[in-house]
């Protein structure tokens, strides 16, 4: 799992182009927010953690549908699973290269950039407490979603359709949570839902994961 881990991560950062896209459309979005909602600092600060959240899990999104198919095109997914290694951490260990590359970097820019959509001072420790506890549902859940398109010509459209219905559990729990810190409210609730949520899905979807693949290989 560990070689695994190493070899796509080198390649995610050689490349660049993938988890940089998505980084780059976060930003762009953030950015844009206050051309489109205008000067007036009190409706960005209402809209401020709703963007920030929703921009971070389309950034999420756009790389899920190479998490799979370039390791598929070139024959690398049959070689891991003649190779005796368990799918399950094949998977986990996808889905930790895409939270690395992604969702670790999110947290750390969201609150950043929060400054341009005038978040409350009290917004920015929960929204990137948020984003830490729910970045690794994101990426758990997009690599199940990759899983069950891998080897579909075209299936981006399909991945999208079929994995956003399950980011929203995550994404009104962040939000939820970031809101109330910048309203000066307690927020514990939301991240305790949050972190269980994630672990939830570190111990069933590598399995669910695994047997998408069995039978796309099959």
């Amino acid at each position: 799992m560990i070689a695994v881990l190493r070899r796509d991560l080198a390649l995610a950062l050689r490349s660049g182009g993938g988890f940089g896209l998505g980084l780059a459309f976060f930003f762009v979005v953030v950015v844009l927010t206050p051309f489109a909602v205008g000067p007036d600092q009190g409706k960005l600060q209402i809209v401020a953690v709703g963007i920030l959240w929703i921009g971070a899990l389309l950034a999420a999104l756009l790389t899920l549908d190479r998490v799979f198919a370039l390791d598929w095109e070139d024959g690398t997914l049959e070689q891991l699973a003649l190779s005796g290694l368990p799918l399950e951490s094949v998977v986990m260990a996808k889905a930790a290269v895409h939270w690395i590359t992604t969702g670790a970097v999110l947290t750390v820019l969201a609150p950043a950039l929060g400054v341009l959509l005038n978040l409350a001072p009290g917004g920015y420790w929960p929204l990137g407490l948020s984003l830490l506890l729910g970045t690794p549902a994101l990426s758990l859940i997009g690599t199940f979603g990759a899983a069950l398109t891998v080897g579909i010509k075209r299936g981006g459209l399909l991945l999208s359709l079929l994995v956003l219905p399950l980011y929203v559990p995550t994404l009104i729990l962040g939000a939820e949570a970031a809101r109330r810190g910048a309203a000066g409210l307690a927020y514990e609730t939301p991240l305790i839902l949050l972190a269980a949520l994630s672990l939830g899905a570190i111990a069933a979807l590598p399995f669910a994961g695994a047997a998408a693949l069995k039978v796309t290989l099959r």
